[in-house]
């Protein structure tokens, strides 16, 4: 037990011990940073107050003329004396005038002040260094260029000279030339200083408030942690070795917090155990019962959808297949194809909203409707209108369908069709490639009463083919959650050889295709298709 208890202890003690370390650099790091990134600021804005100071002794429209010739004047050494004396009264390390290379790499310095205490020489006039730090070539080239003061701030450490902050503004003569660079180099010598203080005060106190900490931390970890915890992992070992409850080890630990709680859930543990065990069977054939029922529903559903092809064998005038392949055990997408009458073969394609059960039985809903509606003669818009306003009674799940339904009339082959916020289908007219049928989008069903939709028309020929699906097929994802897109789609029955291939063929070769884009992907959406070949009508001699 002292071994458990001194493990314990250290795992405990080693865990808060790392997280007041932790807590206290993370708080003295931002501090830090905050207290720098303040004092970096003030010391940037002063060097750039001096910069401005001094570029107000200058003579703009004389430092080309300095520096051509090499003369000084009296003007020259007035404004090399003031300068000299700006850099002592602000504590600068240089302020200096030069003119830059066109690369920007040299400098031809004009005028030169140092501060005697930096140990520096100063540059005479004409002295040219190649001293521009590549760091801030594109900046000094900006600040030349355009003529505004650099966004950077330019910070710089030297073993010598320790940490200084330079600023950077350019110089212009009376006709608005830019002819010269004025830098001033400030020390940072406070902030330095401030640093190193601020570090081992943090330091110094963090380390003696851990200390005390822990010493009455262990006193207390002992008391009101370690102990009742083993002694309920004991108590749990026991139950767990001769399935007997046995409560008088965790009723002596009184506490009121969590260790407590975890004490009467224990032992609440013990006689809840064994009715469990007894009940895990019944539960188990529960879920057996639920999962054979599920599957019962997707054969229900997989049922509703026309499945035996050819649908019509007797009936020559077309050929007709589809598929659906739900996104889990049951979907919300649908097909439906049936004859009207002997003259009028109706096609539907739709897809509820969501997914599952749910959208499974709006779906049994919704398809029932459609195709009552249909086989009663009316119009494909009076379709969607009524079903449109009994899908909206009641609807508080506010659940919706996208639908297409087109009515062939096989004698002419006028396809008369409507389209509720569905996908348009792909056509291939008169031996034309497949291009997207004109399709007006009406609202969903079942998204708001009294909608009123509009039906269009078209003739179809002997050889003309209606490729029907749902968005399954078009947003299909890759692993890098690519679209399948219906650009993708129209390019595969246009670029695939599907002349001789059945429907059924052409399905399953874009199935693979779908497969092949996923690469492994999991199928996010129910994927729906149906494709309808036009063999023989009778007194048709255009498209509508």
């Amino acid at each position: 037990m002292r071994e458990k208890i001194s493990g314990l202890s250290v795992k405990l003690i080693a865990s808060v011990l790392l997280l007041s370390v932790l807590l206290c650099a993370a708080i003295s790091y931002m501090g830090y940073r905050e207290f720098t990134t303040v004092l970096e600021d003030e010391y940037n804005r002063s060097a750039y107050e001096i910069a401005e100071t001094a570029k107000t002794y200058l003579n703009p429209d004389r430092l080309t003329y300095y520096l051509d010739t090499g003369e000084t004047d009296p003007e020259y050494l007035e404004i090399q004396d003031k300068l000299d004396a700006l850099v002592l009264s602000t504590n600068s390390y240089i302020i200096y005038v030069t003119r830059l290379s066109d690369n920007y790499t040299t400098s031809t310095y004009i005028f030169d002040s140092v501060h005697p205490d930096t140990g520096f020489t100063r540059y005479e006039l004409g002295y040219t260094a190649q001293d521009m730090d590549p760091a801030y070539q594109e900046e000094v080239e900006q600040i030349m260029t355009t003529g505004e003061r650099s966004a950077v701030y330019f910070y710089s450490y030297t073993q010598a000279s320790g940490a200084h902050t330079t600023a950077g503004i350019p110089v212009e003569n009376s006709a608005g030339e830019i002819v010269a660079f004025l830098g001033v180099e400030k020390a940072m010598t406070a902030l330095e200083n401030a640093r190193s203080t601020y570090v081992w005060n943090v330091l110094g106190i963090t380390v003696l408030a851990v200390a005390l900490f822990l010493v009455v931390y262990i006193g207390f970890l002992r008391r009101e942690v370690v102990t009742p915890i083993l002694t309920i992992a004991g108590e749990a070992q026991r139950f767990a070795e001769d399935n007997v409850a046995r409560l008088d080890q965790l009723e002596q630990i009184r506490k009121k917090d969590e260790i407590g709680a975890l004490a009467r859930v224990i032992g609440k543990m013990e006689t809840d155990i064994v009715q469990y065990v007894e009940n895990l069977t019944a539960v188990t054939a529960e879920k057996e019962r639920i999962g054979a029922e599920l599957n019962v529903a997707t054969q229900i559903q997989a049922d509703m959808l026309p499945r035996i092809f050819p649908p019509f064998p007797e009936r020559n005038e077309f050929d007709i297949y589809a598929t659906m392949t739900p996104a889990k055990e049951v979907g919300g997408d649908f097909y439906d194809f049936f004859l009207v009458d002997e003259d009028h073969l109706a096609v539907v394609m739709a897809d509820v909203s969501g997914k599952g059960v749910p959208a499974a039985l709006f779906m049994v809903i919704a398809k029932t409707l459609i195709k009552n509606h249909a086989q009663a003669g009316l119009a494909p818009n009076r379709v969607f209108e009524t079903v449109n306003n009994q899908l909206c009674e009641n609807n508080e799940a506010g659940m919706f369908v996208t639908a297409f339904l087109g009515v062939l009339e096989l004698s002419t082959g006028r396809f008369t069709y409507v389209n509720a916020g569905h996908n348009p289908p792909l056509a291939a007219l008169g031996g034309e490639a497949y291009d997207w049928l004109p399709s007006k989008r009406g609202f969903v069903l079942a998204g708001m009463e009294n909608v009123r939709y509009r039906q269009q028309e078209i003739t179809l020929r002997p050889g003309d083919r209606l490729f029907l699906y749902t968005d399954g097929v078009t947003e299909a994802l890759d692993k890098d959650n690519a679209l399948y897109s219906e650009a993708r789609l129209q390019a595969f029955f246009n670029g695939a050889d599907l002349a001789d291939k059945t429907l059924e063929e052409q399905l399953a070769l874009l199935r693979g295709d779908i497969a092949a884009f996923a690469a492994g992907a999991d199928q996010a959406d129910d994927i729906t298709m149906l494709l309808l070949k036009i063999n023989e009508t009778d007194g048709r001699d255009t498209h509508g």
